[in-house]
């Protein structure tokens, strides 16, 4: 980004992307009615350019095009241009990107998009280089053609735009005509297995995607199913990005996705939202499998994310940027030269052995550190460790390199912070905390959830982004969803009434402002929102979980909380809303039908009623093992209870410790002895043959 020109509009705003661009000699607007009038005024479609602060290819488009003065001088004379940051307006994005997936069959970003005035899109595409080439249609070209044919064929392009607004406008009406059944999770489980990459983990072929509800998906389909495959795909596609470049060995975190097939040569940004979830499928992978190697990953993850993603109010940051100095990875690659520089004679060689660095480099003549084909033990005993002095001394190693790769230009920081994924991370620690009995991480998720009470909120309102002292936009559905996510699993951590009563209050609020009365399942922006060409229901899961996905799966577990049997039925509308999105490729919906397996399973409630050592013990124990399926309630007095969870109010303390176990709708009598209760909880609810 140049400083030595006139700043344009969007020298006014917060957006860390919508600032890297304030210098452009493009005659950027921010989205708004400036800008939609200006176009009217003067007859010119609008060029509208969608991307965020850590894309690489909305760098490269901007050094190539944007910051290039004749490229600036026709777009200015020919468009209105309008710049979005995604990551603020996800329903600007996610409308327009449909329009791009619809007219090229694919999407990403930079998304360049063509408007009439009236906002309607007439032409989509993602990166554009200067000039047409490797036939690519340059931005010079687009720029010039679509401007001739807005001027000169005006009716056919209003045509156009009308014909796709209406194809946007008629698939969001589309709606299930049946319930969605349990056939769905097989279909759903053959197609993963089908995809599943048995040599280095994962689904599909390269770019390579981390995934992390698919992973969940299958955890809980061999809790239900006993199927050994599901799990092997856990194991395989978690060990294999632990082990790969993908995954920072020198200051932890993963990266965004993987270039090729074997986990090696990264996407190098980082986001809050991947680590999030990958923090939290680590740690239930760890409940089943009880490898060293999933508590250490979690540590690390945590340790990345308070070093390098944590903000001065303990909320948390949203990316780290791909490129350095203009180049990307440059910060995380190094050559075998410096590392043996860095580390000596004596360690150096060893850490070079293990980590994969070579004279001529894995990564464009650099090094990106992995364990791919090798293993701390085989490499010890070459150099004459046990596995412990291995390991002591590679910890050395990287604290050594770390402190040296700090004193590079740093990526760029997002320093922006999204309710939504913001929640997603809060999610991820509470389930650390709950595993791994960690006060620590406990306490890492409560500073921030109290930081999105204390300031994402107006006049009762959620909103969706903070930086600098503003707060702006009013959530969207995922700010609700992830926060009921956030808000339920610091309950069943702390058993503190005020996350259920917040988690009942977010659900209210989800159901009058986004919920669709007459089809069910619940649109992405409120009813107070003004929707931007289409009001779209999104089910389907990306990178991210839905909305509509999370929503699903956790207002099941809030009905069996609190008692109140609205939420579960609002699930089971949904199940047939989605039926035709999700019965089309289920391994598209992977988290929402979680729901569905959550149903299947059975949930069981398990009311604990004591608050001594005893009960501290066996809490742990229970936090210890995958129970998906079990929803825990704990206190020492059940009135507590009586506001937020009438059922478990009425229970009677009969003993210092009294414990009632549920299950389909049917209470046992209480039990008083712990070490019967566990054996009760513990038991697997396998699907009936």
């Amino acid at each position: 980004m140049s400083t030595n020109k006139k700043p344009n509009r969007l020298i006014a705003e917060k957006s860390p992307y919508l600032l890297q661009h304030a210098y452009n000699p493009v005659e950027w607007y921010p989205w708004g009615q400036e800008a939609f009038e200006k176009a009217k005024a003067e007859n010119k479609p609008i060029f509208l350019s969608i991307g965020y602060s850590t894309c690489h290819w909305c760098h490269v488009m901007e050094r190539e095009s944007f910051e290039d003065e004749a490229v600036a001088k026709l777009i200015n004379e020919r468009f209105v241009s309008i710049k979005v940051d995604r990551e603020e307006r996800p329903d600007i994005d996610s409308v327009y990107m449909n329009v791009c997936q619809m007219l090229t069959g694919q999407g990403g970003w930079p998304l360049n998009v063509f408007l009439t005035p009236d906002l309607k899109p007439f032409y989509a595409g993602t990166y554009f280089p200067k000039e047409s080439r490797y036939g690519r249609p340059g931005i010079v070209d687009a720029i010039t053609q679509l401007s001739d044919k807005y001027h000169h064929e005006r009716e056919r392009i209003d045509s156009v735009a009308g014909q796709i607004t209406e194809s946007l406008q008629q698939a969001a009406k589309r709606t299930g005509t049946k319930k969605l059944s349990a056939r769905i999770l097989h279909k759903t489980y053959e197609q993963l297995s089908n995809s599943f990459d048995s040599i280095y983990g994962g689904f599909g072929g390269a770019p390579k995607f981390p995934i992390p509800h698919h992973l969940m998906y299958l955890l809980r389909y061999y809790k239900w199913t006993d199927a050994e495959l599901a799990l092997k795909m856990v194991e395989k596609t978690l060990d294999s990005m632990a082990n790969g470049g993908i995954y920072d060995h020198v200051g932890f975190g993963f990266a965004r996705y993987s270039t090729d097939q074997m986990w090696l040569v990264p996407h190098f940004e980082k986001m809050l939202y991947d680590n999030a979830l990958l923090l939290y499928v680590y740690s239930e992978a760890y409940q089943v499998t009880k490898k060293d190697t999933y508590e250490k990953i979690v540590a690390e993850i945590i340790q990345f994310i308070k070093k390098e993603m944590t903000d001065q109010h303990t909320a948390f940051y949203s990316a780290l940027d791909a490129d350095s100095e203009g180049i990307e990875g440059k910060y995380y690659v190094w050559s075998k030269q410096e590392v043996i520089s860095i580390l000596g004679e004596q360690l150096g060689p060893y850490y070079c052995d293990l980590y994969d660095i070579t004279e001529n480099g894995n990564f464009e003549g650099k090094n990106i550190p992995n364990l791919i084909h090798t293993n701390v033990l085989s490499v010890s005993e070459k150099y004459g460790f046990t596995v412990e002095e291995g390991k002591q001394q590679l910890e050395k190693a990287r604290q050594r390199l770390f402190e040296e790769r700090s004193k590079r230009a740093r990526p760029h920081l997002d320093d922006k912070v999204l309710t939504s994924w913001n929640a997603l991370m809060i999610a991820g620690l509470t389930k650390a905390a709950k595993v791994f009995n960690k006060e620590e991480y406990r306490q890492l998720a409560e500073k921030a959830f109290s930081f999105i009470e204390n300031t994402m909120f107006r006049h009762d309102r959620l909103m969706a982004r903070y930086r600098e002292g503003e707060v702006k936009y009013e959530a969207y559905l995922d700010d609700y969803a992830f926060l009921l996510w956030a808000a339920i699993e610091l309950y069943e951590l702390t058993f503190e009434v005020h996350y259920l009563q917040t988690a009942l209050r977010l659900a209210e609020r989800m159901k009058d402002s986004f919920w669709d009365d007459e089809k069910g399942g619940f649109f992405f922006t409120s009813k107070e929102a003004k929707a931007v060409l289409v009001r779209e229901k999104q089910i389907a899961d990306g990178a991210l979980p839905s909305g509509n996905s999370v929503a699903a799966v956790q207002l099941i577990k809030l009905s069996h909380l609190t008692g109140e049997m609205k939420w579960r039925e609002m699930t089971e509308k949904m199940l047939t809303t989605f039926e035709q999105d999700v019965s089309s490729y289920g391994a598209s919906f992977t988290y929402f039908l979680q729901s569905i397996l959550l149903m299947e399973m059975g949930l069981k409630e398990v009311v604990i009623l004591g608050n001594n050592p005893d009960v501290m013990e066996m809490l742990t124990t229970v936090r210890k093992q995958f129970l998906p399926e079990t929803i825990v309630l704990n206190t020492d007095d059940p009135k507590r209870l009586e506001h937020v969870s009438p059922f478990a109010g009425q229970y009677e303390k009969i003993a210092e410790t009294t414990i009632y176990i549920c299950e389909n709708f049917a209470c046992q009598q209480p039990l008083t002895d712990i070490n019967k209760a566990l054996e009760v909880i513990i038991e697997t609810p396998n699907q009936n043959a």
